[in-house]
């Protein structure tokens, strides 16, 4: 008898199909994983900027509205009670480099650096249009 070294045909055509329909399945996964950590991140910033915008009108409210607060050493100025869109960022002191940050008029843009359309993985704070009135402050996850 002769004594059998290696793998048949068969044995091998079997492994490929299993690795072949393997990866089939956990590719796409990981792209999904990608964009779902993209859009997890970009949310957690929109919730730290809804809760900056409600902290500096807090503070404004309980210093009886004046034109500008102080947290933690970054001089805040207020519009209508809210913090105005070029001051937002010293609010929350934003320092990260995973963000770009922008001031047009009254409204201020956070884009998320590296997502596949950053126009479109977006926070936007819009100042507050009237006294009291809280800023439009928006989420767009389409690009991301």
């Amino acid at each position: 008898m002769k004594k059998q070294s290696g793998f048949t045909l068969i044995e091998l055509i079997v492994v490929i199909t299993i690795i072949a329909i393997l990866s089939a399945i956990a590719i796409p996964r990981f792209i999904e994983l990608d964009t779902r950590a993209r859009i997890s991140s970009i949310e957690g910033l929109f919730g730290t900027v809804k809760s900056t915008s409600v902290l500096v009108h807090a503070l404004v409210l309980a210093e009886q509205n004046p034109a500008t607060v102080t947290i933690e050493g970054n001089v805040i100025t207020n519009t209508n009670g809210y913090a105005s869109a070029g001051t937002i960022d010293d609010a929350m002191d934003f320092t990260t480099g995973d963000y770009t940050f922008a001031v047009a008029g009254n409204t201020a843009t956070f884009q998320l650096v590296g997502a596949p359309t950053p126009a479109d993985c977006v926070v936007t704070y819009v100042e507050s249009a009237a006294l009291n009135l809280p800023p439009t402050i928006t989420l767009t996850t389409t690009g991301c």
